[in-house]
């Protein structure tokens, strides 16, 4: 009898255990993509305010948008280059583009999971997506040509294969990739 108890009490407090174990493993995942959804959000935001603001007034005043922008005395870093160079500053998750006809490797999707991301994102029903990819948490935010001066760079890029990009286009997604 006394065996049948301290299995029952073993029992009871695995029980007990899972249940208090599972919810922390629940609010963990919900704060990684909570946080994803933050990053996604100022980075896009502050990625806008370069292309509407900053790059509009000082295309208007001389500068031009360059792929070689640190050694162009008038050039200026290009909207995906702000955000890579925003990621480079921050260390604790990688943040970059992807893109759905992307011009360097390196804007290509990561894995499977990425590629499926971008092709829900390019559907056109969500704006953010958040999944677990191999441990990472991964979090999209489709992104568009927010100015005629995003298409017509891509549309004169040597290296593209798509020609005809005009504003409003859908041309892949910021990324951030929590570990």
């Amino acid at each position: 009898m006394r065996r049948w108890t301290v299995f029952s009490l073993m029992f009871v407090m695995l029980g007990l255990g899972f249940a208090l174990v599972a919810p922390l493993g629940l609010a963990a995942d919900a704060a990684k993509e909570m946080a994803a959804k933050y990053i996604l959000a100022t980075s896009k935001a502050a990625r806008t305010v370069y292309v509407k603001g900053i790059m509009a007034d000082a295309t208007k005043g001389g500068m031009k948008p360059s792929e070689d922008w640190v050694k162009d005395d008038h050039g200026m870093m290009l909207p995906a280059q702000f955000v890579k160079e925003l990621g480079k500053e921050i260390k604790e998750f990688d943040l970059s583009l992807v893109g759905t006809d992307p011009l360097y490797a390196s804007n290509a999707a990561k894995s499977a999971k990425e590629k499926d991301m971008l092709a829900e994102l390019a559907k056109g029903k969500e704006k953010v997506l958040v999944a677990e990819d191999g441990g990472v948490t991964v979090g999209m935010s489709a992104d568009y040509a927010i100015a005629d001066i995003c298409a017509d760079c891509h549309n004169s890029h040597p290296k593209t294969t798509k020609k005809d990009w005009k504003k409003g286009d859908f041309m892949g997604a910021i990324v951030v990739r929590l570990r």
